[in-house]
């Protein structure tokens, strides 16, 4: 990467929505009992026990507003859950507001201009000639090019700073009819916000830290209309096919062999895995893959059924989660995985300081 300093991640900071279903609850919007069946099976397959949603689709017609009043009650609901996530991780690392030299956002579910940086900034005390970047539209992926972004910054200009993922996929149930895709997306999303701080200095981890080391990425053009995130009247159409997984399987291998030896290492040498809790197919497949045990991947399935997919903020989900459980060890390796439209995948690899 970029620049000759250290960017290491300190600490994540996570704010949830008040309102939560359980998996049960949230699948009775199904409207149409002649497709009870199909929803209670897609529903028992999703790995999901429960869901934080900003906006209840069992009390607002949220499936019925325009996009315009999706990113009214985006830009609502976003900065106060922002804030908290933020005061969380800079309380958590000791870091003063007035250092932070970079607000990055990453969202693929709400946007405007002024909006969640400038306001975020501005209300957490953050200097108003904080430098800010907005990764926009990138679906759950984008958690690792923002933070790729972050890094390159604290490495050149040697001051911290923060990624917010403030992602509310609620807010996008579209109208039905619905097709079992839409019943598939239903099922999966929830909402969540993470901020995550980077500092320059090791020392600031106190040996719970994460540097940085190396970012890979592969996108598979052929199959970018496996997965597509488009902007309609009504709000952001996720749509997915039942082939994703089969496709990243077929390129986790080779991209994560060939980052780890940029470095000398193998896949044994990683002790600590970190990936997108896309879907229990998509961690079936990194898996399968990758060839890791079970356990190596029970973070990311405990926030796949605590959560359901958050999209960018599910992946700082499981690195707090993990370095709760086990924080990865000073010296030892670990990497973070995720993918989104395109068809791309991402990597990071860590150290542990």
């Amino acid at each position: 990467m970029g620049g000759c300093g250290s960017a290491v991640v300190t600490g994540v900071g996570v704010a949830l929505p008040a309102i939560s279903y359980s998996q049960e609850e949230y699948m009775l919007l199904e409207g149409d009992e002649s497709r009870r069946r199909l929803v209670d099976r897609i529903a028992a397959a999703s790995g999901i026990s429960q869901r934080h949603v900003a906006v209840s689709p069992l009390l607002d017609d949220v499936k019925h507003w325009s996009t315009a009043a999706r990113m009214r009650h985006y830009q609502e609901e976003a900065l106060p859950l922002s804030k908290d996530a933020v005061a969380s991780a800079l309380t958590a690392t000791r870091t003063d507001p007035a250092d932070i030299g970079l607000v990055c956002v990453a969202s693929s579910t709400g946007y405007a201009a002024p909006g969640l940086d400038t306001r975020l900034a501005r209300d957490v005390g953050i200097s108003p000639t904080v430098e800010r970047l907005l990764v926009g539209h990138m679906g759950c992926v984008g958690a690792l090019p923002a933070l790729a972004a972050c890094a390159n910054f604290v490495r050149t200009q040697r001051r911290p700073a923060v990624l917010v993922n403030a992602e509310l996929s609620s807010l996008h149930l579209q109208p039905p009819p619905w097709d079992t895709c839409q019943r598939v997306v239903n099922a999966l999303f929830g909402d969540a916000v993470t901020a995550t701080v980077i500092q320059p200095e090791r020392s600031a981890a106190d040996g719970h830290g994460l540097e940085v080391v190396d970012v890979v990425a592969h996108t598979d053009t052929e199959h970018e209309d496996y997965m597509a995130l488009t902007v309609g009247d009504h709000g952001f159409r996720m749509d997915l096919s039942p082939r994703v997984p089969d496709v990243l399987e077929r390129h986790l291998r080779p991209m994560v062999s060939g980052l780890l030896a940029r470095h000398a290492l193998g896949l044994a040498d990683v002790r600590w895995w970190a990936v997108h809790p896309g879907g229990p197919r998509i961690l079936d497949a990194a898996e399968n893959s990758l060839g890791l045990p079970p356990e190596a991947l029970a973070a990311s399935r405990h926030v796949l059924r605590e959560h359901g997919n958050c999209a960018s903020a599910g992946l700082p989900l499981v690195v707090q989660e993990l370095q709760h459980r086990s924080p990865l060890a000073p010296g030892h390796y670990g990497l973070s995985l995720a993918f989104g439209p395109g068809l791309t995948l991402y990597a990071v690899l860590f150290l542990g300081v």
